[in-house]
């Protein structure tokens, strides 16, 4: 899934689906059955319409390099980094939710605002911006916001209580869309699985049986990498 789609899902409720574009090939290509290789894949499956977005969106800034690097500290408390895939800052997770800021307008007076908040409340409590303060004392300023009134809706409450829920997703979301979070998961994508045939229960729910030859031959999985043969009949031979 695509991580810009899954995160403005969450955050919006609706997200825009991507079509793979392709080229076509030349007559050399047809004869020869060769693939055109691909030169860049950095936005692989956009439309034209959407790389002329995202381009017009990177060449923006959103948040300043103090900014930048407060959103990072803030990652990390949210989601601490672990051996050996990382964390938020190892996924891209800061970049990322800058270029959502800039992608989805709405969102943007909650993250600034909630950044203003968090140096405010620790200059306050402990006398430096947020970035530079221990992490524990960082911990103490997220435990006074990581939890909000389930019964009040979260518009309606504290900015600081917006800004913390929307951060938490954002550093979720985008850590385990990334390729260091998947390998986190240890997602593997469509592996080959081992079939041994219709459970014996359901077999005896509809009065079936399997025919013992060909079980033999059909459901061996120590013939699995076995080429099938066939007699000049069609009848199955191994």
């Amino acid at each position: 899934m695509d991580r810009r789609k899954s995160i403005q899902t969450i955050i919006l409720g609706a997200g825009a689906s991507a079509l793979a574009f392709h080229g076509c090939k030349t007559d050399a290509e047809k004869v020869n059955g060769e693939i055109p290789a691909t030169t860049d894949t950095k936005y692989f499956g956009r439309t034209p319409e959407e790389l002329e977005r995202i381009e017009k969106l990177n060449a923006e800034q959103l948040f300043n390099e103090h900014e930048m690097e407060t959103i990072a500290a803030l990652s990390v408390v949210i989601l601490p980094s672990k051996e050996p895939y990382g964390g938020p800052i190892e996924a891209d997770v800061p970049e990322l939710i800058e270029f959502m800021g800039k992608d989805i307008p709405e969102i943007q007076v909650t993250l600034l605002g909630g950044l203003m908040w968090l140096d405010h409340k620790s200059n306050t409590e402990f006398g430096t911006e947020f970035k530079s303060a221990t992490l524990e004392q960082k911990k103490q300023i997220c435990d006074q916001i990581s939890w909000h009134d389930t019964e009040i809706p979260l518009e309606e409450q504290a900015l600081e209580l917006q800004f913390f829920y929307m951060m938490r997703g954002l550093t979720i979301t985008g850590y385990y869309t990334s390729k260091v979070g998947i390998a986190d998961l240890g997602y593997k994508g469509n592996m080959p699985n081992v079939w041994d045939g219709v459970p014996q229960d359901v077999l005896d729910q509809h009065g079936v049986a399997y025919d013992p030859e060909w079980i033999a031959k059909c459901i061996d999985q120590s013939t699995r990498g076995t080429i099938a043969t066939w007699d000049e009949n069609g009848n199955l031979l191994t």
